[in-house]
């Protein structure tokens, strides 16, 4: 896949907007990443964070780390946030719901950029006023198996005054890097290829919240 300069450093009226699952297929081909504004219905998305509220309050949340199997380690100098893994086999009905929504943006991606998509895995990310995530990749060698990175945003209401970003970065038209800062507003929908495009978490000065998740070659 190509990531194609003209895309380089767009405001955020350029970068989001409502897309279908067809649209955010295309711009994943194109460039390796897309973004979709209501991607969910605002009532969808006030139940989904209600729904993730109540488990905060009892306390089903923990530190996320880095690494997987022997390797994981909760290093809060690289990562600071929260997380509350869902099961596949146990899903609510809101989670559920969801789940079915983004089989669909799968079959979308499968069909135009041929990826073998087959399956996904998820999990709610808290991350408080002053923490962070630094730059790294979503697929790694533990990891392989994830190829698409999805994330949607479930915070009530979101400025650039609050911070929080999340920056990709690609390589621009003269060779240098570049990058395009994403901010998490509510109901907005992010893709991008896992092994692909590194990105950050910048520091957030209000509680940041999202589904975040990953289309996987595997069952």
């Amino acid at each position: 896949m190509q990531i194609f300069p003209k895309f380089a450093g767009m405001d955020e009226k350029q970068v989001a907007g409502k897309k279908t699952n067809e649209e955010l297929a295309e711009e994943l081909y194109a460039r390796g990443w897309s973004v979709s504004d209501h991607y969910i219905s605002e009532d969808f998305r006030k139940q989904l964070l209600k729904e993730q509220q109540e488990l905060l309050y009892h306390g089903q949340f923990r530190h996320a780390g880095i690494g997987n199997g022997e390797s994981f380690a909760i290093k809060p100098e690289i990562r600071s946030d929260k997380v509350l893994w869902l099961d596949e086999n146990q899903l609510t009905p809101l989670q559920q719901k969801y789940w079915n929504s983004l089989d669909q943006l799968r079959t979308a991606i499968n069909q135009r950029c041929f990826l073998g998509l087959r399956s996904f895995e998820s999990h709610f990310a808290m991350y408080p006023p002053g923490s962070f995530y630094l730059r790294h990749l979503d697929r790694f060698q533990s990891v392989s198996y994830r190829i698409v990175s999805v994330i949607l945003y479930l915070n009530d209401s979101w400025d650039e005054s609050k911070g929080g970003a999340l920056r990709l970065y690609f390589t621009g038209q003269n060779g240098l890097e570049q990058y395009q800062d994403i901010f998490p507003i509510g109901g907005r929908l992010v893709v991008f290829l896992s092994g692909e495009m590194l990105h950050e978490v910048l520091p957030t000065k209000s509680t940041r919240i999202s589904i975040t998740g990953w289309f996987k070659d595997e069952f």
